[in-house]
């Protein structure tokens, strides 16, 4: 079976013979998939009258168990500190999180979900994974360990570990 980044290889192929694409295929294949996956993703928080930006957040607290600082949030969700301050700005004006002072600590602070925010959290989270689940059923068990085992060797490569 060919996809479309078949098609553009054997463009680039016809036009430069001396260029290995091998990379390239599967550079384009992750940045495509990585859409495909994105949509999915964002269709499924809208129905539940979330952006995806906002799960991501909420997620990473709920699965701490406790609150975290805005510089081990910001880590975890990979965005700089502007755009959390925005994104826990937006999420508080909700009342899905509070910011809670460090005891003995004036100047820093924690983020920690609310009630609601748990709830929240809790009520989208396993149709999350079971959406999830639902883009890859077209691999079977062991192609989908296979994959994870790959994707986890690229990521460790680019530093990318706890």
């Amino acid at each position: 079976m060919r996809d479309s980044v078949d098609h553009f290889m054997d463009q680039w192929a016809a036009q430069r013979t001396d260029l290995d694409l091998e990379a390239m295929g599967a550079i384009g294949r992750i940045l495509r998939l990585s859409r495909h996956v994105s949509a999915g993703l964002k269709s499924y928080f809208a129905e539940h009258d979330m952006e995806t930006w906002e799960f991501d957040v909420l997620a990473t607290l709920r699965r701490n168990g406790r609150p975290l600082t805005p510089k081990a949030l910001g880590a975890s969700v990979m965005i700089g500190s502007a755009a959390l301050t925005n994104r826990i700005d937006r999420l508080a004006a909700r009342g899905l999180v509070v910011r809670e002072a460090i005891p003995g600590d004036r100047r820093s602070l924690n983020i920690a979900l609310t009630p609601d925010g748990r709830d929240l959290v809790d009520s989208v989270v396993e149709g999350h994974v079971a959406n999830q689940r639902a883009m890859l059923d077209t691999l079977g068990g062991d192609e989908r360990e296979e994959l994870n085992r790959l994707l986890r060797t690229l990521l460790t490569s680019f530093g990318d570990t706890p």
